[in-house]
């Protein structure tokens, strides 16, 4: 069961873990990471900045 927002789980992760379930469900929007079809390391480390930096943007321009 996994705790509310804000809630301690027992688990020693403190407020953090929602933070890294959030982000890994972000990741997971991006079809080509859901699942890996790429075979090579570079091209899946390429995809995954890919990724991270469409997120980025994303939150600096609802900040801006």
């Amino acid at each position: 069961m996994i705790a509310k927002r804000g809630q301690p789980h027992g688990t020693g992760l403190g407020i953090f873990r929602y933070v890294v379930e959030r982000t890994i469900a972000w990741l997971h929007d991006f079809r080509r990471l859901r699942i890996r079809w790429e075979r090579r390391d570079d091209i899946h480390e390429a995809l995954l900045g890919l990724a991270v930096c469409l997120i980025t943007n994303r939150h600096v321009q609802r900040l801006c």
